[in-house]
């Protein structure tokens, strides 16, 4: 003992670094995990072994088909969300733009279908047919609008598009997660740095007794594993708050943070993935389009029909019925290419109507404690083994360095 109490003496400065350097390990290894769960996007290093992707973007397949999953499933009722909306304001909100669509539509049109004819009427009779088709155009919206609401599973595959978004772009997928979860990587770092500190002081009471060097780089290893492990399990549990003291509770951080990310997820999903644009782009080219240019198709054309039917039958006449309905599908067709445009003006009330981010901050809310883990957990389960592992190489390594030091 005395020459464990000598040593001691002449090599404090040596000691007492221990529970610092042990300190850093912790949080270095901490850092460097979940850097490892988000960065690179693609794979970087040489196939199929010798590399690295962050484990989301390398799974971002499987985890935008959880999140998808838990969003279709517990936070969103998508037909409760478009049934907010009012087809006599949207009407109103897009009224310009559509008048403005339907004039060009139907000169452009009329022009190269029928040139003959559009030329040699008087300029009021173009104005006259132009106004009747315009006057009609709201009510085409208003009951395009309604079939929508009432059928809307036939236009839109919200699950499709939602995987492909979230896929497609794996920089949003990598910012839903680590946005919504940014406070418990940062615990996860800090945990490191404690629970280091602690083993530092047992591994510098065990280096001096033994003297081994095979002390430092074991411990090392075991701070990183450890650390790792039991950071990433406070994360999640316990799921329900537990009183261990009179004033002490323990809950996972992730569970009691329920608010704040209800929050945070809600506005992503809202600005991000739910938006008005990708919900028209999805209408318009995902894989059940084609049901909305047949609806719009029937509609131009009912519309046209009506029109030419108050003109009287010389009009279908003169143009043909095989002209007159390519005049009806290229006016459906210029209809469905300006619809973005158009929808475009009614964006600001298409976003206040359907209220995305409220809708899922409260059904968010009402999660079961194991519902509302799954919306982070499948980030860390996956690979899950290797970030725990990497920790441990690290904290050997770098446990390796302090022996090194310690006998020279």
């Amino acid at each position: 003992m005395d020459a464990v109490l000598a040593d001691l003496a002449e090599h404090w400065p040596l000691y007492a670094l221990i529970p610092f350097v042990a300190a850093l390990i912790g949080y270095v290894t901490k850092r460097v995990a979940i850097e490892m769960m988000f960065r690179p996007l693609e794979f970087v290093g040489i196939r199929p072994f010798l590399g690295w992707q962050g484990v989301v973007p390398k799974h971002g397949g499987r985890m935008a088909a959880v999140a998808t999953d838990l969003l279709t499933a517990n936070l969103l009722d998508l037909k409760d969300i478009v049934d907010r909306i009012d087809p006599d304001q949207i009407t109103g909100e897009i009224e310009q733009p559509l008048l403005r669509a339907v004039d060009e539509i139907a000169r452009d049109v009329l022009a190269e279908y029928h040139p003959r004819l559009w030329e040699v009427l008087p300029s009021m009779a173009q104005e006259l047919i132009i106004k009747q088709l315009q006057a009609s155009s709201p009510r085409v919206v208003r009951e395009l609008m309604l079939e929508i609401r009432e059928n809307l599973d036939e236009f839109l595959d919200v699950k499709h598009m939602t995987v492909q978004h979230l896929t497609r772009d794996k920089a949003l997928l990598v910012r839903l997660i680590r946005e919504t979860s940014r406070p418990e990587m940062a615990f996860i770092a800090r945990t490191g740095i404690y629970f280091g500190f602690g083993l530092g002081v047992v591994q510098a009471i065990v280096w001096a007794l033994t003297k081994e060097p095979w002390v430092l780089p074991i411990f090392g290893g075991c701070i990183g594993l450890f650390t790792d492990w039991l950071a990433i399990k406070l994360i999640f549990v316990p799921r329900e708050p537990v009183r261990v003291l009179p004033r002490v509770t323990l809950q996972g951080k992730f569970q009691r943070r329920r608010a704040e990310v209800a929050r945070q997820y809600g506005e992503l999903i809202a600005h991000e993935v739910l938006t008005v644009h990708n919900l028209v782009d999805a209408i318009l080219r995902g894989p059940r389009s084609d049901r909305l240019v047949a609806l719009v198709q029937r509609m131009v054309a009912k519309a046209i029909d009506e029109q030419t039917s108050m003109a009287g039958p010389m009009v279908a006449v003169t143009i043909g019925p095989r002209r007159l309905n390519e005049m009806k599908q290229a006016a459906a067709a210029r209809a469905v290419q300006r619809l973005p445009e158009t929808v475009r003006h009614a964006e600001g009330y298409l976003t206040k109507a359907m209220d995305v981010a409220h809708m899922v901050e409260e059904r968010m809310l009402n999660l079961t404690p194991k519902e509302y883990e799954n919306l982070l957990r499948p980030a860390f389960r996956q690979d899950e083994w290797k970030l725990i592992a990497v920790g441990g190489v690290i904290g050997f390594v770098v446990g390796e360095l302090q022996v090194l030091l310690m006998l020279h």
